[in-house]
Formats: C-alpha cells, sequence, structure tokens
C-alpha cells in the first residue's frame, strides 16, 4: 500500500556557476587567458571594453530585456541568482593591477615542435628495411615513453603484435629489430630498456680511442652498480687506475642524457619554461605594494547591440521563431552578465588574497632573505580574509609573484613551524634553508650523514630529530651522504 510522508533532508549543491568561479580562481595567468578567449569566442553578447568605455554595473541590463509593453520571456538561468546573495562590492573596472600591459608580453610562449615519435617515424621510413620489419619497428617506436625508453616487456609487445596487427614474430625478431633498427636513431640512446642501456648506447657511438672514453664505457658495462652507488675506492682498485683517471671517464658520464626523448614533446607542443607571474608585488618607501597583473584584470562588457537586437525581438509577440530568438539572445546576455560578474569576483579575491600574504611575509618581500619568513599556513589567510581554506588553496595552486628579489611560487610561501632552543617559532623554510647551507658547504669527499647534521642544527639552535632531517633532505631532492660523495 502506497503512503504519503514528508522528509526532511539537508543537502548541498553546487550551482554551474559555483563550479565555474572556482575554476576560474584556480587558473593561473596564462590559462585565464586561454578560458577568457574561449569565452569571447562562444559568447556574442561578451566583449572586451574600450579603455574610455564605462559601464554602470549593467544597471539597465533589465531594461532590455523586458520594455514597457514587453512579453516578459522566462528562462532557465535567473540573471540575478548568482553565486554570492550580496551584491558585489567592487566594481567593474578593477585599477588593482600592474600598469605595465607588455611587461609579460610573449607571443612565443607556444610554439609548434616535433614530438619524438614523428622523428623516429620519419628516420625509420628512410631506413632500407622489409614491410612486416618496418611495421614491426613502428610498433616499438609507439611504445616508446615520453623520455625514449621501452618500459614494456618483449614478450608483452610480441602477444601485441599477434593479436592487434595480425604479426606472428618471435621474441629474438623483435629485439633484433630494436638494437639494430630503433636503437640506431637519432637521438642516441632511444630505445633503451634501462639507464644503463641508455648510457651504453650514448657512450658507444662516440668514435674514439681517448682512454677516458673507453673507461667510460667499461665502467657503465661492468661496474655501473658500484658506479650508482659511488663506490669509487671499488673502481679505482678493479681497474688499477689513479684517481684522476677516474675523474675524467665520470666527466665523459656526465655528457650523457638520462632522458634522450627529454627534448621532444608527444603532443607537439612546446611549452616555453618562462614564467609569467599572477601578481607584481612593489617595494616603495618600506610599503609593500601587491598588485595583479593586468592579464589578469581585463575591462568586459555586455554587447549593446545584443541589448537592442533583444529589445527588437521582445516587441515581436506573434512570431515563436522571434521568441525563440529572443530566449537564446537573453540566456547569452545573462550568461554574459554573470561572467562578469565571476571575473570581478575573481579579482577581488585574487587581490584580497595576495594582500594577506603581503600583510604576513611584509619583511621577506622587503629584504628577499628566506630566513624572514614566518610560519603561515593557509589557514592564516583565510583567517585574515575570511575565504575559505579551499579558496585559499585554489588561488595559490600553480600562481606566482614578481617581487623586486625574482620570481615567486607562492606555495614557497607557506609553511609550518617548529620552535627553537629560545622558545621562538620558526618556519620549517628557514630551517630547510639552514640545511642547504650546511650541506653546500660539507666536504664532498666525505659527505655529512644525517646524524652529523642533526648534531650541526642542533648547535645552531634547531632540535630536530634525524628522521626530521631526512625528511626535509628529501624534499630538497638532496641524495644520501654515500650518494653526495665526490672525487
Amino acid at each position: 500500500m502506497l503512503k504519503q510522508h514528508l522528509q526532511l533532508k539537508l543537502g548541498q549543491k553546487l550551482a554551474p556557476q559555483q563550479i565555474q568561479l572556482m575554476k576560474l580562481i584556480q587558473l593561473h595567468t596564462l590559462e585565464f587567458e586561454e578560458e577568457l578567449e574561449r569565452e569571447l569566442e562562444e559568447n556574442p553578447a561578451l566583449e572586451i571594453a574600450k579603455e574610455d568605455s564605462k559601464e554602470d554595473e549593467y544597471s539597465s541590463l533589465e531594461d532590455a530585456y523586458q520594455d514597457e509593453g514587453t512579453e516578459s520571456i522566462e528562462t532557465d538561468f535567473d540573471v540575478n541568482e548568482y553565486l554570492y546573495d550580496d551584491e558585489p562590492s567592487y566594481k567593474t573596472a578593477s585599477s588593482n593591477y600592474s600598469p605595465d600591459d607588455e611587461e609579460f608580453d610573449n607571443e612565443s610562449l607556444l610554439t609548434e615542435g616535433q614530438s619524438l615519435y614523428d622523428y623516429l617515424m620519419e628516420q625509420i621510413h628512410l631506413v632500407n628495411i622489409s614491410e612486416e620489419d618496418l611495421k614491426i619497428a613502428e610498433y616499438l617506436i609507439g611504445n616508446l615513453d615520453t623520455d625514449g625508453y621501452l618500459r614494456r616487456e618483449i614478450k608483452s609487445i610480441v602477444d601485441d603484435l599477434a593479436f592487434s596487427q595480425g604479426i606472428y614474430t618471435t621474441r629474438e625478431k623483435v629485439e633484433d629489430i630494436l638494437e639494430n633498427y630503433v636503437q640506431k636513431l637519432d637521438p642516441s640512446g632511444v630505445g633503451a630498456r634501462g639507464l644503463q642501456e641508455c648510457l651504453l648506447l650514448q657512450i658507444e657511438k662516440k668514435v674514439s680511442s681517448d682512454k677516458a672514453v673507453s673507461l667510460a664505457a667499461s665502467i657503465l658495462r661492468h661496474q655501473f652498480d658500484a658506479l650508482t652507488n659511488k663506490h669509487y675506492n671499488k673502481i679505482i682498485q678493479k681497474y688499477d687506475i689513479e684517481e684522476d683517471d677516474l675523474k675524467d671517464a665520470l666527466d665523459e658520464i656526465s655528457k650523457l642524457s638520462p632522458k634522450v626523448g627529454g627534448n621532444f614533446d608527444t603532443q607537439t607542443i612546446t611549452i616555453n619554461q618562462e614564467i609569467i607571474p599572477d601578481f607584481v608585488i612593489q617595494v616603495k618607501d618600506g610599503q609593500v605594494i601587491p598588485m595583479l597583473n593586468s592579464k589578469n584584470a581585463p575591462t568586459l562588457r555586455v554587447s549593446e547591440e545584443y541589448k537592442d537586437i533583444l529589445s527588437t525581438y521582445s516587441h515581436d509577440k506573434k512570431s515563436s521563431e522571434h521568441k525563440q530568438a529572443a530566449l537564446f539572445i537573453k540566456q547569452k546576455l545573462d550568461a554574459a552578465k554573470w561572467y562578469i560578474d565571476a571575473i570581478n569576483q575573481r579579482q577581488n579575491t585574487l587581490l584580497q588574497t595576495i594582500t594577506a600574504i603581503v600583510k604576513f611575509q611584509k619583511d621577506y618581500f622587503i629584504t628577499g632573505d628566506e630566513k624572514s619568513l614566518k610560519p603561515m599556513i593557509l589557514k592564516d589567510v583565510a583567517d585574515i580574509t575570511g575565504f575559505d581554506i579551499s579558496t585559499i588553496s585554489r588561488v595559490v595552486k600553480s600562481k606566482y609573484a614578481d617581487t623586486p628579489n625574482g620570481i615567486v611560487y607562492l606555495k614557497d610561501l607557506f609553511s609550518d613551524s617548529l620552535t627553537n632552543d629560545d622558545g621562538e617559532e620558526v618556519s620549517t623554510k628557514e630551517i630547510k634553508t639552514h640545511l642547504q647551507e650546511v650541506i653546500n658547504k660539507e666536504n664532498k669527499r666525505k659527505p655529512l650523514t644525517d646524524d652529523a647534521l642533526v648534531i650541526i642544527l642542533k648547535e645552531q639552535g634547531y632540535n630536530i630529530a634525524r628522521r626530521t632531517i631526512a625528511k626535509y633532505r628529501e624534499q630538497l631532492n638532496i641524495p644520501v651522504a654515500r650518494l653526495r660523495k665526490e672525487l
């Protein structure tokens, strides 16, 4: 028997507009420019305002939708139901950004490049090889990773050739094609199944009677484990050579590339590594002034032409086609108005966040000394701005600031705190800086162990456990003492 009853539930829903705003906030400058261009292309009712053009917060937009005596057109998108209930306090055209529009302009950030796959395929087609062997070579090339290595087992490739290509072959045949055709291609070392083979392929192509090259090849072939573990005395005894001879051989090995495919990109796009800062921080008369990069603060407006077109269509009550056209235009106008508000909210959020960070780390921005960084976590900035911690996390994600002391990754400004011997809270960033300095000054012939580092830092006032030293060392990408040893 069916029964009716009332049930009260608490739930939380994110509107599409809220999701879009969160995405906008976490975009860095280059991604934001691409997103803005896409939106301008998709919505003709949205346009970039001229420098001398100022909007009046679009208060007259509703008048364009409903003139006196005009039938109201209902849509699924209510222009008044935005992400925030309160009217935003910020202006449509913001002036809190860098005045230098061209400072970070780089039209060549994206340049066409050739993928490793295409480069190898061009070469293999110039080789005198049978049709079946060519297909196997092509399949091998297709299985190389971005570093140029063949990570898959030959047996798996033999099985795949049979099932997907209809080519029935043997493991020996595939290995022969790999070694005699694929691994002979440029760049040297491509098609290797491991680091040792990659380095050997490169050193063997050096046609030279040089003693250092010959010794380097022999070490790579027969003493690779001793080399990777830096057991230099063992190698010297094995070959009965002088330390200088080993140094020369190591110099030759250091010239080899462990990732021969590193100069290529599988998507045929080479990204310039130059960073476009999202914020500009200036120091004047002891005051730290944060600004947005001008590319993050475009002046947008709703198209007057589209508002006029909507007004024209809205007067025609009889034509259903005109009503459909009016509905489409109204949706585009609504979307444009919301997008402008979202962009302004993004600017406001970014500026408030960087202002709070600058307030917290004022000494660092003035001096540029990492030791002056104060312990700061996301919650500290959230408490100042009133934003949620997740919002602060999205703001600092993948974003950089141009400071008088160089480009700074915002996440690097955040760190936990520890208490030193004087009872003062110090940033873990400061401790890592001290740790890096100690390791940089160590005797590379006898590197400091983690236990020795504990003693040294304790003498400097940082009472840290050995496991913490190991953790910080790993975070700084510093290997253990044994692997830091040099001749």
